[in-house]
């Protein structure tokens, strides 16, 4: 069994489903799309980016606003790098704070993720991404700075500044092995507190079920937070 069809015993029938970004959330999201397409009732989806929307609209499954679905059933998403406790990075795909706002919003989060991406601690995989508004590039990065790391803005293949669907930039904060992220809580509470950023890539405490897949995605572990 692979960890996508895994995934989808976590939704019931005529569920709201908060449908991630990246890799891992496509090939699910393709993997609902048949199913709802040979008779599986959902409610529908939220999108955390736009690719997700469209992809999903594609495949048949209904797509909702926030507002209309809230509270979501079940959310599933990917991650970039996953600790013991299940606190993650996210946001390569550059949905951060999409995923974030509709991943709080749902009861259960289910994350899928291939081999490579657990660590002892977050960062060790050298970034992570910050959403910033276009007016605090300078102050943000500047500030960011003071942590030790090097921001990078996101850019395009033919090098303009690159926007979030959200209309935003993003800093690829480059971290280097001597400034891990050893207090996720408090170094989140600090960014957080930078005029003009909206969001961090870390993910603490949400994360209910984690499944981890081999290079075919075949499932070979299931993890849950404590209490669940």
């Amino acid at each position: 069994m692979t960890i996508y069809e895994k995934a989808l015993e976590f939704i019931p029938a005529g569920a709201t489903v908060g449908l991630g970004s990246g890799r891992a959330s496509t090939e699910f999201i393709k993997l609902l799309g048949a199913r709802v397409k040979a008779g599986f009732k959902v409610r529908g989806g939220v999108p955390t980016s736009e690719a997700s929307g469209k992809l999903a609209t594609e495949l048949g499954i209904p797509v909702l606003s926030l507002e209309d679905a809230m509270p979501l059933d079940v959310a599933i998403d990917g991650a970039d790098e996953w600790d013991p406790d299940l606190n993650l990075i996210k946001g390569y795909g550059r949905a951060l704070v999409r995923e974030k706002v509709v991943e709080a919003a749902s009861k259960k989060l289910v994350i899928l993720v291939g081999p490579g991406k657990d660590v002892k601690v977050l960062g060790e995989k050298g970034k992570l991404p910050v959403e910033v508004v276009p007016l605090a590039l300078p102050l943000a990065r500047s500030k960011l700075k003071e942590f030790g790391w090097e921001p990078v803005l996101w850019m395009t293949a033919d090098g303009k500044r690159a926007l979030t669907d959200n209309g935003n930039y993003i800093l690829d904060c480059a971290i280097p092995r001597d400034r891990l992220i050893h207090r996720p809580a408090e170094v989140e509470a600090r960014i957080l507190a930078i005029p003009g950023v909206l969001g961090t890539g870390l993910f603490l405490g949400m994360t209910d079920v984690l499944l981890v897949g081999d290079k075919d995605f075949h499932q070979i572990e299931e993890r849950r937070r404590k209490g669940t």
